[in-house]
């Protein structure tokens, strides 16, 4: 079994988006527990939690290092449009450009993880 779990939520919503990040963690350290595939990625909004997780104060900080290895890095493109692509590399996330979306810098390609066999979850 391969997942890939994709983070959308906007941290600038509060509590409800606290909620979808820390489950989507929390998902990613399941499936790293069961010695599953797993990876994880933050898109649109969700590029946003970058800076936020590695910051050791943070409520989801923990869980975050519990998983960091297996973070694929932030969506390129929706890290430009949504003010986070600089907050994203100096936190050490790696850009994902494998969509070449005209108009952008890439996005992470989610029909790439479904042609590798990946169920595609969403927070």
């Amino acid at each position: 079994m391969k997942t890939a779990i994709v983070v959308l939520s906007d941290p600038k919503n509060g509590e409800e988006a606290l909620g979808r990040v820390f489950n989507a963690l929390a998902a990613a350290y399941d499936f790293k527990s069961r010695e599953e595939e797993v990876s994880l990625l933050f898109q649109g909004t969700g590029t946003r939690w970058a800076a936020l997780l590695t910051a050791p104060d943070h409520p989801a900080h923990g869980l975050y290092k519990a998983v960091e290895d297996k973070v694929a890095g932030v969506s390129c493109g929706c890290a430009d449009v949504f003010g986070a692509r600089s907050d994203a590399e100096r936190s050490g996330f790696s850009l994902i450009h494998t969509n070449a979306v005209p108009g952008t810098t890439g996005l992470a390609s989610l029909a790439k993880y479904v042609a590798e066999g990946y169920t595609v979850l969403t927070f």
